[in-house]
């Protein structure tokens, strides 16, 4: 690394966890080394930013994470836009703790903080994450292919317990407003019907095609549905936990399929449990698609600042690491293509 520094760059992790972030956060670090740049990693998300909890972070700091899932530097869910006095903390803090540009790693809310503070003139590049790979302007984030490997190891494993007992299996997994790791997952793990929230399907034809395989000697099925799937002709609310709303206020989901476990079960009368995944499509290693992925987006990250590109996204477009401004960026979501789901619905027979 050069004698002298050519700024100090702040790194931070907001949002839910997901495999692939320390990849991110040690090729922030390794290509800032290289280039003559301080890193200074920023605890708990904007928390941090908020009560100044930091850490320099190093080469030798670094090594040994690339495999391992989580975030070193810890998550909350934050808002430092809700109150006008925290958003000025952040700037504050960022001459304060000596920091000169910024690397957010998060989705829609992380990114959405960043986006403002970048149009306020702060050096800001931000690294895009969200396990549910509904970020427009980028044709993956790291951690999803992660999910979706556990999400299809989950229905192979659960394949053979249906079969055996006659049953109907559906399986709960993580898609809040879009169905990518529903789709991706159950496409890989050879479920029966796949509901997300892109698309409704009449409980009806679900059992339809429960009954269709039973006539032909199919005594199991698996129903892959994303917690944020909405009954065809309910009230179109989503299923949740808790009323209770985070800081970029969002509720808790989960429960939609206990809901639709008892209802396939009332109208067949076929056995039918549930399965919800939970936070383990969260959680352990990243797969090595999401380290090189993590890693690229990291680098990236770096480049843009040594070449003076502030306010801007890194992306993936085909097999290239691009950026594209803050300003244009995650102004909707990333829905499930079509012809996805197309395809999906020829194997529901």
């Amino acid at each position: 690394m050069a004698n002298d520094s050519k700024g100090t760059i702040g790194i931070l992790t907001g949002g839910g966890d997901c495999p692939g972030l320390n990849a991110v956060i040690r090729g922030v670090v390794r290509r800032a080394d290289q280039l003559g740049f301080k890193v200074l990693g920023i605890k708990d998300g904007w928390k941090g930013m908020l009560k100044e909890l930091a850490e320099p972070l190093t080469p030798a700091s670094v090594s040994g994470i690339l495999h391992r899932g989580g975030t070193i530097l810890g998550t909350s869910r934050t808002n430092p836009l809700k109150k006008e006095e925290d958003k000025n903390k952040v700037k504050e803090n960022m001459k304060k703790m000596g920091i000169d540009y910024l690397i957010p790693v998060g989705g829609e809310d992380t990114l959405g903080v960043a986006r403002v503070l970048a149009a306020e003139g702060l050096k800001v590049v931000g690294v895009p994450k969200t396990i549910d790979n509904d970020v427009e302007g980028t044709d993956q984030t790291f951690g999803f292919d992660t999910a979706v490997s556990i999400v299809t190891e989950a229905i192979d494993r659960l394949h053979t317990t249906a079969e055996s007992h006659h049953r109907v299996i559906v399986v709960e997994v993580m898609g809040r407003h879009t169905g990518w790791i529903a789709t991706m997952g159950g496409l890989a793990g050879g479920a029966d019907c796949i509901l997300i929230p892109e698309k409704s399907v009449p409980l009806d034809d679900v059992c339809a095609i429960i009954r269709r395989r039973r006539e032909r000697g199919r005594l199991f099925s698996i129903i892959v549905v994303a917690e944020g799937y909405q009954l065809a002709g309910a009230d179109k609310e989503l299923v949740t936990k808790s009323a209770k709303l985070d800081q970029f206020g969002h509720v808790q989901l989960g429960g939609i399929g206990e809901i639709i476990a008892s209802e396939i079960e009332r109208r067949t009368g076929f056995e039918t449990r549930v399965t919800v995944l939970g936070h383990i499509q969260r959680g352990g290693s990243p797969t090595a698609y999401d380290r090189v992925l993590g890693t690229r987006y990291g680098v990236k990250a770096v480049d843009l600042i040594a070449e003076g590109k502030c306010g801007m996204m890194v992306c993936l477009h085909g097999s290239k690491i691009t950026a594209m401004p803050l300003a244009s960026a995650l102004t909707k979501l990333k829905l499930v293509d079509p012809e996805l789901v197309e395809t999906a619905e020829i194997f529901y027979a």
